[in-house]
């Protein structure tokens, strides 16, 4: 009995992981197989990408090397991986080890993991490993690759090859010839007929006689999932060539594009350019029909039009746009992590949503790439539920969660630790940072400067409080032996060369602001009045405050021991004075000398109050000491949140984090 593609993907067995869901391919067979199942995670090399969010792509790791994929594959447990990850299928992905990591290193490490963990890997293979020996070759025929990127296919092949003949390893791999069809990169060919044919006119074709085996991709991701299904029986070991067969002249498709956009004029040809393309490059697909059951059931007339269509339908013209090509000057697909903003969570599960809603609109009109990672700081409320609901949402959504309350500066230090972006905001939780001010750090940025802050002109507090904290500012500022901003607190941007001087810093009792201020760089401020909180009351208390200023003074400056040292040695050279003078009156002047016992007790009580004044001052800096030479972790993790899934983290700030 023949199963529909919907029964075959029943049969797959779950959990599964798909590597690459960034790419064209990995992205529609992570929508297309979570659609159907609850079961289903992808990692992608850096979170965002355009791809993940038209196609609607959830549970989604960020994975920038093997050492997170495997992480992953440690926590999920999969029993399926489809393996669609690589590097170096287009012109400008050229770095050797790159490529090799990526597409043959990487495999290596998978299949290590699979064979440990009775899990099946279906690989997506590329027809470029046939090489010079393209037109038409059956799988058995002699590899001949002409690129990097083929000779690293081509032994990713092999070495699955050998691990299917020699263990019990579960393998097969799809040799995919040129898919096409909607989500592909807008500098391919098929978008750009899009693109062009939209507009009524045609591009510019290689050359005339250059042939090419086209395959819709909806016909593709059947073929991962059949072989999803029958990897560990009639599929393993399998090597099938996934292709139409056919053999497509530029002249047919341009003939293809007149027909569907009702085009005039002759189309013009050029000559191959690119090194390894070759003439005639087409496939023989019969294996996979035996095998899998499955052929391609598209012709290319009618892909070309759903592709037109797909493009057609609400706003998704905008990504024909050359800009979002993978190799486009404005990518967020392949691009790093532009900011990675860090927020410090207690007691604001009413303020995430609104937090996380006005980053990601404030980041999207700066058209930056991002990740957004909220620290709970042990929190009482539900805050861990409302993060687990935002990354589920958008992979861009971390979550970390500390196995008691530390403080903001520790929960600022755990997300610092774990951000990529080469820019990191630093907000607290309350939204008494205005998210909406990151546009104007940014704009500073622009200017050259590696740090932004937010100078607290003005806030919304009683008189007394607003004079308060003024005040310790500038007692601040004025203590410290090196320049620390006015009414500037944790709330900033700053480059990852900042970042990473922050987090070698080895001190225990963390004051950032401070810490920030010491390590230099070009440094500005932009002036904001700091608002209510939006939700609950403020944890702070005059105690409490009075403890952070202690804190930060002390963090920075050894001005009150230096005090205490002027004043004791001023006090002695008034002590002799007077010591001087009693001795004189007594010999010269009996009668005006000084008796009783009040003037004795008012000396030994001014005295004895500033012993114990003294001895305060030096016993809160040598408890500073005690508490640097034990060394604690300034924070424990308990837990990590990614695309909706929380699960133990066991780690902290000395060991960096284990996923459990």
């Amino acid at each position: 009995m023949t199963l529909s593609t919907d029964e075959l993907v029943s049969h797959i067995p779950g959990p599964i992981v798909i590597t690459g869901v960034g790419g064209f391919v990995g992205a529609q067979l992570a929508s297309f197989l979570q659609a159907r199942r609850e079961d289903v995670f992808g990692t992608v090399r850096s979170p965002g990408g355009w791809r993940l969010e038209t196609f609607d792509v959830k549970r989604t790791f960020a994975t920038p090397d093997i050492e997170q994929v495997l992480k992953v594959l440690d926590s999920v447990r999969p029993r399926t991986i489809f393996n669609l990850a690589a590097h170096g299928a287009y012109s400008f992905q050229t770095s050797p080890e790159q490529i090799a990591q990526t597409n043959f290193a990487n495999l290596i490490a998978i299949s290590e993991w699979a064979e440990e963990h009775d899990c099946a890997i279906v690989q997506a293979g590329s027809s470029s490993e046939y090489g010079w020996n393209c037109a038409g070759p059956t799988e058995d025929a002699v590899l001949m690759p002409n690129s990097l990127y083929a000779v690293t296919k081509a032994a990713a092949t092999n070495w699955l090859a050998y691990r299917v003949r020699v263990s019990d390893l579960a393998a097969c791999v799809l040799r995919l010839y040129s898919v096409y069809g909607p989500g592909e990169d807008p500098a391919r060919l098929f978008p750009t007929l899009v693109r062009t044919g939209l507009a009524g006119e045609l591009p510019s074709f290689s050359a005339e006689d250059v042939s090419r085996d086209y395959i819709f991709v909806d016909d593709v991701l059947e073929a991962f999932v059949c072989s999803g299904a029958l990897v560990r029986t009639e599929a393993r070991g399998a090597i099938l060539n996934i292709g139409s067969g056919a053999k497509t002249s530029m002249t047919d498709v341009a003939q293809l594009a007149i027909s569907e956009f009702g085009l005039d004029g002759a189309p013009a040809f050029g000559e191959v350019t690119r090194p390894w393309d070759l003439q005639e490059w087409f496939g023989d697909p019969r294996r996979a029909q035996e095998v899998l059951g499955w052929r391609a059931r598209t012709e290319l007339a009618e892909g070309l039009h759903r592709t037109r269509l797909w493009y057609e339908a609400g706003a998704r013209r905008r990504l024909l746009s050359p800009e979002m090509s993978v190799g486009g000057a404005n990518s967020l697909a392949t691009r790093p992590v532009d900011v990675s903003a860090v927020i410090a969570c207690y007691k604001d599960a009413q303020a995430i949503p609104f937090m996380y809603d006005r980053l990601k609109d404030t980041f999207g009109e700066l058209g930056l790439n991002f990740e957004i990672i909220f620290v709970n700081d042990s929190s009482p409320d539900n805050s861990l539920e409302v993060i687990e609901g935002l990354s589920l949402r958008d992979s861009r959504v971390k979550g970390i969660t500390h196995s008691r309350n530390f403080g903001s500066q520790s929960a600022f230090l755990s997300g610092i630790r774990e951000s990529v972006g080469e820019h990191v905001v630093l907000l607290d939780g309350d939204l008494q940072d205005p998210p909406e001010l990151i546009a104007e750090f940014w704009a500073k940025k622009q200017e050259g400067f590696d740090v932004v802050y937010g100078c607290r002109v003005d806030r919304e507090a009683t008189w007394i409080m607003r004079r308060a904290y003024k005040s310790f500012y500038r007692v601040f500022q004025a203590l410290a032996p090196f320049d620390i901003p006015r009414d500037a607190g944790d709330f900033s941007l700053m480059s990852r060369e900042v970042v990473d001087v922050i987090k070698v810093m080895p001190e225990r009792d963390l004051f950032i602001r401070a810490q920030r201020a010491y390590a230099g760089f070009r440094q500005t401020g932009v002036d904001y009045k700091r608002p209510e909180r939006m939700f609950g009351t403020s944890t702070n208390s005059l105690a409490r405050n009075f403890g952070w200023a202690t804190r930060g003074v002390l963090a920075v400056s050894r001005a009150p021991l230096t005090g205490l040292s002027v004043f004791a040695l001023g006090l002695f050279g008034v002590s002799l004075l007077l010591i001087v003078l009693q001795i004189l009156s007594r010999l010269l002047l009996p009668s005006i000398a000084p008796q009783g016992l009040v003037s004795l007790s008012v000396l030994v009580l001014g005295l004895g109050s500033l012993n114990l004044l003294a001895i305060a001052i030096v016993g809160e800096y040598v408890g500073r000491i005690l508490e640097e030479t034990k060394k604690r972790p300034r924070y424990v993790r308990r837990l990590i949140t990614e695309c909706g899934v929380t699960r133990s983290s066991t780690g902290n700030d000395e060991g960096g984090m284990t996923h459990g």
